[in-house]
């Protein structure tokens, strides 16, 4: 119990002094390898994003600084990036980079622009928080599909 109050102290004043709170059914850490798994109905905030998964593996570096979040089976997200845009959607992995600020999402992706109404369906889609790039991949045989709400022009 000393090592997860530890940690959540740590993840908490870690990601540039905003609050980082996970919740799971099951914690496993090891400090000197920089690695801190959490299993079952795992939930992830920080400030407006949150992430939901199976599992969900945090990696540190010596610094005790996240390096690497990857979260597999049946993940869930909202993402709000620096200039405002909010995305939601699932896949069934998803990898952040903080020191990039990019997103990494796998297999059976479904990412939606709520701002702007669009959807961006794939099996590899990566996104910049920063400047809001995103690029998608298809699957071997499937395309990547794109999907725009176009508003009608009403006319005079």
């Amino acid at each position: 119990m000393k090592k997860f109050l530890y940690l959540c102290t740590f993840l908490a004043s870690s990601l540039i002094s905003q609050e980082l709170k996970v919740t799971s059914d099951s914690f496993q850490g090891d400090q000197k390898k920089g690695i801190s798994v959490f299993t079952g109905h795992v939930n992830i905030v920080r400030a407006q994003d949150e992430l939901n998964a199976n599992k969900v593996t945090i990696y540190t570096d010596s610094q005790n600084q996240p390096t690497k979040f990857e979260a597999v089976g049946n993940s869930s997200f909202s993402i709000t990036t620096e200039d405002g845009s909010v995305y939601k959607g699932k896949a069934q992995k998803v990898v952040y980079l903080p020191n990039k600020k990019e997103y990494r999402f796998f297999k059976n992706v479904h990412l939606e622009q709520v701002n702007d109404k669009k959807e961006i369906i794939g099996e590899e889609v990566i996104l910049n928080t920063t400047n809001g790039k995103a690029h998608a991949k298809g699957a071997e045989n499937e395309p990547v599909i794109m999907i725009f709400n176009i508003p009608e022009k009403k006319k005079k």
